[in-house]
């Protein structure tokens, strides 16, 4: 039987990494078969490829950053998230495709039809995508408090973070099906549970009886 495939998105600050493990952990939890990766990365060729794009060494055009996150990407299915569904296991992604299209079309001006014809050929696609959606200043104040060196999508000015966060909207508005919007402005606990009943609501099922007997 094939696992399931989730998605969580989200502008910088939006919580996506804490959020994915602790849905990991909860769906580990229920005796789920569970592996929890990111993008880019999540595969070795894809963990070099994400040290080209997020260490702000090279400049890239926007057709070619576009191309290297669908590179790694392709390794990252090829090698990691193909073989983990096949196998039955639940996966859980911090980011995937739909950070392209908000980030590189929405935020940099990258071809939005060229990011969905990419898309599109990408073979594996999510079961549930969560957005979290966070204010700016709940943002920002979550990127300062971080206190990590900032990567060079995090040094971007606030309009590139507005339109990233406009486009993660639209993606969700236009998949009504796949995407559940979060608020990610409340506190941790609040959000996760808001997450793990988007993921009950959309994925719970006859043959997920671990997920149906959850009462929490």
């Amino acid at each position: 039987m094939r696992g399931r495939f989730i998605t969580l998105e989200g502008g910088e600050g939006a919580g996506k990494s804490t959020q994915a493990a602790l849905l990991a952990e909860a769906l580990t939890a229920r005796g789920l078969a569970v592996l929890r990766t990111r993008e880019p990365g999540g595969a070795p060729g894809a963990e070099v490829l994400r040290e080209l794009l997020l260490g702000g060494q090279v400049e890239w055009s926007a057709p070619a950053e576009t191309l290297l996150h669908f590179a790694a990407r392709a390794e990252h299915v090829e090698r990691t998230i193909r073989p983990a569904l096949e196998a039955g296991m639940w996966v859980v992604c911090d980011r995937f495709y739909d950070s392209t299209m908000a980030y590189q079309g929405y935020g940099l001006g990258a071809d939005r039809g060229m990011i969905a014809t990419l898309t599109g050929l990408v073979g594996v696609h999510p079961d549930l995508t969560i957005v979290l959606d966070a204010s700016e200043a709940v943002a920002v104040e979550r990127q300062l408090r971080r206190g990590l060196d900032a990567d060079r999508y995090e040094r971007l000015d606030a309009f590139f973070h507005r339109r990233v966060r406009a486009g993660f909207r639209e993606i969700a508005a236009g998949a009504p099906e796949r995407c559940v919007v979060v608020s990610a402005d409340g506190p941790m606990p609040a959000v996760r549970d808001a997450v793990m009943q988007s993921v009950r609501g959309v994925l719970a099922g006859p043959a997920d009886s671990a997920w149906q007997d959850c009462a929490g």
